[in-house]
């Protein structure tokens, strides 16, 4: 770790950039599998489904770069390459080999409720480590992620 004047007890900081580092990649796989949804869509909902899984994978990229910044304020390293993100990830592997609209949607779905599960477990761990910034952090993604998750989710919901 770097040395920083940060007042938040180093061992609490520790258990926290582990924390980070876990969601970290997560993050960056949620990016990149709604990235791999926007190339390959196809089918009667091309563009809005294109222009969705797009959003998603912008705001996500949004998501981490404040973990990130975050693991980076406590003296730690992001670890933020594609590679330490595969090593890392918790993320069921998204299928490279789909294309239709429908396919897209319950995959990415998938990942989008994965990961929001999984966010919401770091609010209470990095609340329970006494660190209410990053509990907000966590926060913060977790409604972005269970916005985004209505919003692909629609597309499998009709009227009754």
């Amino acid at each position: 770790m770097h040395p920083t004047k940060n007042t938040f007890p180093e061992k609490n900081r520790i258990q926290i950039i582990g924390l980070l580092q876990e969601h970290l990649a997560n993050a960056t796989d949620l990016m990149l599998n709604a990235k791999q949804a926007h190339w390959n869509v196809k089918g009667p909902s091309f563009i809005a489904l294109h222009e969705l899984f797009d959003k998603v994978s912008e705001d996500t990229e949004d998501y981490v770069d404040l973990l990130a910044e975050r693991i980076v304020q406590f003296g730690g390293i992001a670890e933020g390459t594609v590679r330490a993100a595969a090593k890392r990830t918790s993320l069921s592997e998204y299928p490279l080999t789909i294309s239709q609209g429908k396919d897209h949607v319950l995959a990415l779905s998938h990942s989008l409720a994965q990961y929001g599960e999984q966010t919401r477990t770091a609010i209470d761990k990095a609340d329970e480590l006494g660190d209410k910034a990053t509990a907000d952090i966590f926060t913060e993604i977790s409604r972005g992620v269970d916005k985004y998750l209505w919003f692909v989710e629609a597309h499998t919901q009709a009227q009754q």
